[in-house]
């Protein structure tokens, strides 16, 4: 199932989703660099990653919404995909709530700030699998006809056409 919104032949949500998923997971890796150092300026940073993982999340999960409402519905992938952005949700609350917390004193968070940061990057692991699951096991985001030599997205050319030589060894295979 092709995605609905593209950039350039290729789906939007998957090249937006590092983002957030590489900011928050390394706001968490530099609280833990500041509890293990006794080193606040690690929150400071922590602090702002996490302000622009959020709003990385909101603009990936805009493009979500919007290959999610293209899936069949009664489909398991309708399901999977509907858990992956509610877990995803769920994470930027968590962060959200993390940030909020912190903003009175960024380069000394609370406890509980802290906590909700690292459920929220433990959670997005849940979140990233059951993306994967979309892709990799149901389809989803996927052009009709991929193959492994498949035209570049940027040729206008669809995914499943092949060469004549492509069509002759894939004919007699068969």
């Amino acid at each position: 199932m092709e995605s609905k919104a593209k950039l350039l032949g290729h789906p939007i949500h998957p090249m937006l989703i590092v983002f957030p998923l590489g900011l928050l997971a390394t706001a968490v890796a530099f609280d833990i660099v500041a509890l293990a150092k006794s080193d606040v300026s690690w929150f400071g940073i922590s602090f702002w990653m996490i302000a622009a993982g959020i709003i990385g999340g909101l603009l990936a999960a805009v493009f979500g919404v919007i290959d999610w409402w293209a899936i069949p519905s009664g489909t398991r992938a309708k399901t999977i995909g509907l858990m992956h952005g509610g877990v995803n949700v769920v994470v930027v609350l968590l962060f959200i709530g993390s940030w909020l917390l912190r903003n009175s004193a960024p380069q000394n968070p609370s406890s509980t700030a802290l906590a909700l940061s690292f459920i929220g990057v433990a959670l997005a692991l849940v979140g990233g699998w059951l993306g994967g699951e979309l892709v990799d096991r149901l389809g989803v985001g996927v052009d009709n006809g991929a193959h492994v030599d498949a035209p570049s997205s940027l040729s206008g050319r669809p995914a499943r056409e092949r060469t004549q030589a492509e069509a002759t060894d894939f004919r007699r295979a068969a």
